[in-house]
Formats: C-alpha cells, sequence, structure tokens
C-alpha cells in the first residue's frame, strides 16, 4: 500500500523508474488511473510490480492467489508474468475498485487468467483448502487488511507446495513497526507478524526495503 519506495529522493525513485521498471502500456494506464483515485495510496509501486513478475518467472509459478486487488495492478504484474497457460485468484470485497481492475484487464487480454472472487478472503481461502487445493499453489501475494494478515499467511502456507513463495506487502508500514509509540490495531498486528515470521522454521525469509516492505517467505 505504497505507491513509491521508502527512502528513495524523487530524482533517484525516477532513475530507478527509467533503467530499472519495463512496464507497458497496460500496466502504466491502470497505474495513471490509479493514480488518480481518492485511494491511490493503496497502490504498489512499479518497481515492486516488476520484482514480483521476476520472481513468479523465476520460480515457475502457474497457479497463484493474491489477498487483496484493489484496482488489479498487481494481479496484472503477476498474470503477465505467468503466461497465458497460468491462473491467478484475486481475492477482494470492494465491487467499485475491482470494476476498475476488469476493465484492464479486458483491454490487456488478460482477464482469462484472472479469477476475481468478490467476498472476505478468509471464506474463499477455506473454501480453496475445502476444494481440495491443498499444496497446488505456486505464489502467494497478500496485501489487504492487516489485522488478517496472520490469518491469510497460515492460509498460504497450507495452500502453497513445498518451495511456494508467499510475499507479504506493508511490512514496514511507513516505519511505524519499528516505533514502540505507534500502537494501533493495524500497526500492532504487522509488528507481531513480522516477529513471527522471523523465527518460523516453517519458511525461509528475506524481508525487502522495496514500496513499503515486502517480505518474502518461501515454504520449506
Amino acid at each position: 500500500m505504497s505507491r513509491e519506495t521508502l527512502g528513495l529522493s524523487e530524482a533517484l525513485l525516477a532513475y530507478v523508474h527509467k533503467v530499472g521498471v519495463r512496464e507497458d502500456d497496460a500496466l502504466r494506464l491502470l497505474r495513471e488511473e490509479t493514480a488518480a483515485h481518492p485511494m491511490a495510496r493503496m497502490q504498489i509501486s512499479p518497481e515492486q510490480g516488476q520484482f514480483m513478475a521476476l520472481l513468479v518467472e523465476l520460480i515457475g509459478a502457474r497457479k497463484t492467489f493474491e489477498v487483496g486487488t484493489f484496482t488489479g495492478y498487481s494481479a496484472m504484474c503477476v498474470a503477465k508474468a505467468i503466461g497465458p497457460s497460468g491462473r491467478v485468484v484475486a481475492l477482494d470485497v470492494s465491487q467499485e475498485f475491482t470494476a476498475i481492475a476488469r476493465r484492464h484487464w479486458a483491454k490487456a487480454g488478460i482477464a482469462e487468467r484472472i479469477d476475481l472472487r468478490l467476498a472476505p478472503a478468509a471464506d474463499s481461502l477455506s473454501a480453496m483448502l475445502a476444494a481440495g487445493e491443498a499444496g497446488t499453489y505456486d505464489f502467494a501475494f497478500i496485501d489487504a487488511d492487516k489485522t488478517g494478515y496472520d490469518t491469510y499467511y497460515e492460509y498460504a502456507l497450507k495452500l502453497l507446495r513445498v518451495g511456494g513463495l508467499i510475499a507479504i506487502d506493508n511490512v514496514l508500514w511507513s516505519g511505524r513497526v519499528a516505533d514502540p509509540a505507534e500502537t494501533s490495531d493495524d500497526t500492532k498486528a504487522l509488528r507481531a507478524l513480522n516477529q513471527k515470521i522471523a523465527g518460523d522454521q516453517r519458511v525461509t525469509v528475506s524481508l525487502v526495503p522495496i514500496g513499503d516492505g515486502l517480505t518474502l517467505a518461501r515454504k520449506r
């Protein structure tokens, strides 16, 4: 939920975008429309989107899901990376936000790769497990309500195959996780999850300071 990486000057960020991001017209148009949205801060940065696409390519992902879709930029990044044979299950609760996503996915010719499910994410994830999908997903991206992150993380561990990758957004929370004076429910939830994952022997972990902080957890 950050459109730029913490700690970079505007000039340096512009340079990163110039030489380090290959954003095609479909992604650019979606990002630009989202930038004018009242909730634009929920958009991931283009450098993070490209990083996630590279990770998906590296692990050869074909079956993925995300918790929190907003206007669809992250789903588009992943859907383009996995190719025509891949699938993104996109979980969200907002018809309003995802209507923008649907329109851009269709224009980009990738709508058939994305299965949008509008329902509370925990319900959708539970249904995926009940359908016998445990251990069948390659990649999961979590970027939704922060107090639900621990629940989504546990579901992801069940749904991913061994070697599958979980990417968790906003783990630095604009620096608030490192400020003891910050005691909001969201901050406490992120802080607790960060501590939990740091010692979780079920995964290999790296916290990457891109965007608002992205934790990568590879299922062992």
